[in-house]
């Protein structure tokens, strides 16, 4: 049986004009170049190039062997390819929790997009500010704010470094000043986001390098992350949120960074998945995916 290697020695020889220089060109040693050679004429039964002591040229036995060769290397090559993809391919179904704001105003296009490098993964999504129960609710996976409490899930880092800002529309800003200092934070109007049922009553800054739970007050809280940020476009206050998703609304100006030496918490962002085992080649994709998109975003504008 013709070995693959020496059909491609064959062609590089007949390229190169030079059996010494294919065998360097494929790292094998002239001896091995030869031995080949001769074992893939004697495979043919016809000698494939003419020799001189001086320059090598295909015979007419190689002139007619070179083409069909050649698109026999082709087709192999392509046939690789196909079965290489087939391997790879992402197939099936991931239901994926993310919370509401992030989920439909950062996260959507970028979604779309790794569906089209994907055609044949499908996408469930749930949005949702309340942490679900991976192992109760059946999903793969969840994307959320904070480290897992289950020990038992994996948490694979999606962006480290995303503080926490406080914005505010121009409207408001124009009508009520931006604070200078915490006391005065205190009687602005905050818009608050509920964790669970929980109104918080205090932010927490790093002022003058040292932290502090800064007092809010305000008519205005919800449970749903995007309510609190119509509320501030809408030029109803102040809100706290991450710069993830308030990237996009600063950079076109409807909203401003108040007081940006006022530093917010961190708020991690991971790919949570119920165990080890749930760590597929899908999940891993989504997150390669994702991650650098995510970290684009949190290191704010250049």
């Amino acid at each position: 049986m013709t070995r693959l290697t020496d059909l491609e020695l064959f062609v590089r020889t007949a390229d190169l004009g030079s059996l010494t220089a294919a065998a360097r060109a494929m790292d094998w040693s002239p001896a091995a170049a030869s031995a080949a050679m001769k074992r893939l004429e004697a495979a043919w039964g016809a000698a494939v190039f003419v020799r001189s002591t001086r320059s090598l040229r295909l015979s007419a036995d190689g002139e007619r062997m070179l083409p069909h060769v050649r698109e026999a290397l082709s087709a192999l090559t392509e046939a690789q390819a196909v079965v290489s993809k087939t391997r790879t391919a992402l197939r099936g179904e991931l239901q994926l929790s993310m919370p509401s704001d992030l989920g439909r105003n950062v996260m959507l296009p970028w979604l779309e997009a790794f569906q089209q490098r994907h055609p044949e993964l499908s996408l469930r999504l749930h949005l949702s500010d309340r942490n679900a129960d991976l192992m109760r609710v059946p999903l793969d996976m969840a994307i959320r704010y904070g480290s897992p409490r289950d020990s038992n899930q994996v948490a694979l880092p999606l962006v480290q470094d995303n503080p926490r800002l406080l914005v505010a529309s121009p409207e408001y800003l124009a009508r009520c000043g931006a604070p200078g200092s915490l006391e005065e934070l205190a009687r602005h109007e905050a818009l608050r986001f509920m964790i669970g049922d929980e109104v918080p009553k205090t932010w927490q800054l790093r002022v003058n390098g040292q932290w502090v739970d800064a007092a809010v007050q305000g008519r205005h809280s919800a449970n749903d992350s995007e309510i609190v940020t119509r509320w501030a476009l809408s030029g109803l206050g102040i809100a706290y949120r991450s710069q993830i998703d308030m990237a996009a609304h600063i950079a076109s100006g409807r909203l401003v960074h108040i007081n940006p030496h006022w530093e917010g918490e961190l708020a991690h962002l991971h790919l949570i998945v119920p165990g080890r085992k749930q760590v597929t080649s899908a999940v891993r994709a989504l997150r390669d995916h994702l991650a650098p998109l995510l970290a684009q975003l949190a290191s704010g504008p250049d």
